[in-house]
């Protein structure tokens, strides 16, 4: 009876994300006829899926970075920073929305926003004489996608590092403080050290979240960028040009590098929630 409550939660887990995963991994290992085969694995030795891979971790690294950075920030402001509850609580809440607002919708808002004809992009032109084209900007860019991650990227951030913060003990800064250490010396001797594996599973799960962001990218991009997702979906759409088996094997190899990445992420945050007890 103890396991009734959480079944509906395994038979989930179960259809929606254990099978889907086995079908990947045997579909990558098997020919368009169903025999064992390693040609699928093998072929993703390619110059263009190498390069769509190094693409995609660059996106998701810079994203991560700065998606910790700034959120890490913004966090500390409303632990540290005495803002008031009028706007600590629906920081909060925006920030559990704004975390899983992602896709079509997030592709649309860019583009209609900072898109070649979006709404910031004509008012600076017309206002201000401010050619974000001619500067060099592109929203349809590796660069213009690792800033729409971002939105996404920095709620995420707060949303996990807020109760890391919140869970550094008033009796350490005192402690410091009595021993004559300064706003800064507390930060960069006890705090930080402190969070530092939090930090970094932060980092490594928000880099997992982007480098599986597969929808946002293909409604921003289309086709334009060399990205493992839009490869992946290029493969195994069902065009005369398409290779369901190497589909198969690049979603495998996104499995395995966002599989670890999250397996970096829970080591780093069982380890920083032992000093945080």
């Amino acid at each position: 009876m103890r396991w009734l409550g959480v079944l509906p939660f395994l038979l989930f887990v179960g259809l929606f994300l254990l099978l889907p995963t086995m079908h990947v991994v045997v579909g990558a290992f098997r020919t368009a006829d169903g025999a064992f085969t390693f040609d699928n694995v093998l072929a993703l030795n390619q110059a263009s899926i190498i390069n769509a891979y190094w693409l995609s971790l660059r996106v998701s690294f810079f994203s991560a970075m700065l998606g910790c950075a700034i959120g890490f920030a913004m966090a500390a402001a409303i632990v540290f920073g005495g803002l008031p509850r009028a706007i600590r609580s629906p920081l909060l809440t925006f920030s559990g929305v704004a975390s899983n607002f992602a896709g079509v919708p997030l592709a649309f808002a860019f583009i209609a926003t900072l898109g070649p004809v979006g709404l910031i992009t004509v008012w600076l032109r017309t206002e201000f004489g401010i050619n974000l084209r001619a500067m060099g900007f592109n929203l349809l860019s590796a660069q213009g996608l690792i800033i729409t991650y971002l939105f996404f990227q920095i709620p995420l951030m707060i949303l996990i590092i807020t109760p890391a913060l919140e869970g550094m003990k008033r009796e350490w800064r005192e402690a410091a403080s009595v021993l004559g250490a300064s706003g800064l010396q507390y930060w960069r001797m006890v705090a930080l050290p402190i969070l530092f594996p939090s930090l970094l599973g932060t980092l490594a799960l928000l880099f997992a979240n982007a480098f599986g962001a597969v929808a946002t990218a293909i409604a921003l991009t289309g086709s334009s960028l060399n990205l493992a997702p839009i490869l992946l979906f290029a493969q195994i759409r069902g065009d005369v040009l398409g290779n369901p088996g190497l589909g198969y094997a690049l979603a495998l190899g996104m499995i395995v590098i966002t599989g670890a990445a999250n397996t970096v992420y829970i080591v780093l945050r069982t380890r920083s929630e032992r000093w945080l007890k």
